[in-house]
């Protein structure tokens, strides 16, 4: 077999782990223009980062292949360089708790207004320079709603849809519900829903905790696999037979199931968004 049959074949395989990597990582969320705005930055961060990640690990992968004699270096190293880091690193569940917190702290505060004794629509725009910056933005365009005359219980479900979350709609819910009946109890409802949020504020952080622990050993577990493999392709005569044609293809087979097994162990990490029972629905100024 020639040198170029195993780097085809492991070009093809690359390939498909850098699809399965890109598929793993969520898609950015269409917001409106505020939070829209963070969002865009954000991905264009992430752009940056994996193009310059991509760059290092080919001249990396060159200087491998010029000392190893490997060229399948020159494939394996820019995916280990892009693909590594976000197979490694948790998902991004801190901006979920903390958007969790927000709302609580936003519902004891909404809470302690109501018990004054003033109306829905005015303790919604008392509390809006106290609100917590995670969620400040959709307060803000809830309030300008009131502010502009909409219904309330449109301007609340519009909240709830920018929310995008079954706790948010949870909460709009019992406000469009107070909204209409104009009650006495939507002060108690309020702290105790903000009780049921703290719950799960405390339960969300133990379950993260639990999952970085075998995140850590993969970690570690990576970094060491990884140092005693460039050690003996540097100086070890262990690995002399993998710089043939056929030890090229079983290489890639063996790094592409531990990128398997790590994918797997992202995906069984990742857990799933509850759904909302809110529709989205057309509402108008």
């Amino acid at each position: 077999m020639i040198p170029l049959i195993p780097a085809l074949a492991g070009a093809l395989m690359v390939a498909g782990l850098i699809g399965l990597v890109a598929g793993l990582r969520p898609a950015p969320a269409v917001e409106s223009a505020p939070t829209g705005s963070r969002s865009v930055t954000r991905l264009r961060t992430t752009s940056r980062r994996t193009k310059l990640s991509l760059l290092v690990g080919f001249g990396l992968g060159l200087i491998a292949w010029l000392i190893t004699g490997w060229p399948l270096a020159v494939l394996l190293t820019p995916v280990a360089a892009v693909g590594l880091p976000t197979l490694l690193t948790a998902p991004r569940a801190a901006d979920r708790i903390e958007r969790l917190e927000a709302m609580e702290e936003w519902t004891r505060a909404l809470a302690g207004v109501l018990t004054v004794g003033v109306g829905l629509e005015q303790a919604l725009v008392a509390t809006l320079r106290s609100t917590p910056a995670p969620i400040a933005p959709e307060v803000g365009r809830l309030v300008a709603r009131l502010r502009a005359r909409w219904a309330t219980e449109d301007a609340l479900r519009a909240f709830a849809d920018e929310l995008d979350d079954p706790t948010g709609d949870l909460l709009a819910a019992n406000l469009v519900l107070g909204a209409r009946r104009r009650g006495a109890g939507l002060a108690s409802v309020l702290e105790g829903l903000a009780e049921s949020v703290s719950a799960d504020v405390r339960a969300r952080r133990q379950v993260e905790a639990d999952r970085e622990k075998p995140r850590a050993t993969a970690r570690w577990v990576t970094l060491i696999s990884a140092s005693v493999l460039v050690l003996l392709a540097v100086s070890g005569t262990y690995v002399e037979p993998y710089r043939s044609s056929f030890g090229q293809l079983t290489l890639v087979v063996l790094l592409s199931a531990y990128f398997a097994t790590l994918v797997w162990m992202r995906r069984m990490a990742m857990g799933r968004p509850l759904p909302r029972f809110l529709k989205p629905r057309e509402v108008s100024p």
